[in-house]
């Protein structure tokens, strides 16, 4: 049986993707707490930045991919508009009832699927944009997830993918130590799981660097990728054009 990452232990492909619905489901509840934790409020300015670059307009269609809670998901359907379509996705279904209950309270009764990124269940050139948000490092396939955002998108249409990155030089040794340090004491504090924060820094060690994930997305068929590096190359933004 192939086998891949999961953190820095090797397992399994069949076991990673049941390791990282683990994952999920233990820190759905607190799960927008512990972002504005671990980040100092950060992730917000890089969402809010995302938004920015997404640039989505009246009328578009647009498929978030692990959306998790939903705070992009909610961005694009307020500028789709009611002649928009905005679809939420995760694969984890605790994930996704969290995310889909905070947008019925805040009025926004939108498509929320579970489904898995590497094989998503949408017609070829459906979608004006799609949008992945620190999801696709927890993915198995990476190559696999990409060809089927190209696949969805229309020509022309952009993949947005936010994601931890490799952070500049001078800053790795004081990330190094608040992610194996401080973090994982965060999640016990907080989330009473110091395990599942460990795997995610962990994770983020293990996600291609910005030139590889470059590569990769023109590999899977985008045209033109540009990478915007965000707070030092702690994360990175991806935006490619299908072609």
């Amino acid at each position: 049986m192939a086998r891949t990452h999961f953190g820095f232990q090797t397992v399994d492909e069949a076991e990673k993707a049941a390791r990282v619905r683990g994952v999920f489901d233990s820190v759905a509840k607190r799960y927008d707490l512990m972002n504005d934790l671990m980040s100092a409020g950060l992730h917000r300015a890089w969402k809010a930045y995302t938004v920015a670059v997404a640039d989505v307009r009246e009328g578009q269609k647009v498929l978030d991919i692990a959306a998790g809670t939903g705070d992009l998901t909610r961005a694009f359907a307020r500028r789709a508009g009611a002649r928009g379509v905005v679809v939420h996705t995760d694969i984890n279904e605790a994930m996704l009832r969290e995310g889909r209950d905070r947008l019925v309270d805040e009025g926004l009764l939108l498509p929320s699927t579970a489904c898995d990124a590497e094989h998503l269940p949408f017609r070829d050139q459906t979608f004006d944009l799609v949008s992945v948000s620190f999801g696709l490092r927890n993915m198995t396939h990476k190559e696999a997830a990409l060809k089927e955002m190209c696949r969805v998108l229309r020509p022309g249409g952009r993949l947005l993918v936010l994601e931890f990155s490799k952070v500049a030089p001078a800053l790795q040794g004081a990330y190094d130590w608040y992610s194996f340090k401080v973090l994982p004491r965060i999640g016990q504090w907080v989330a009473g799981d110091a395990e599942s924060y460990r795997y995610l820094a962990e994770s983020i060690r293990m996600h291609p660097d910005q030139a590889t994930l470059k590569a990769m997305m023109k590999d899977a068929g985008f045209g033109h990728v540009d990478v915007h590096n965000l707070t030092g190359g702690l994360v990175a933004l991806h935006v490619g054009i299908s072609c």
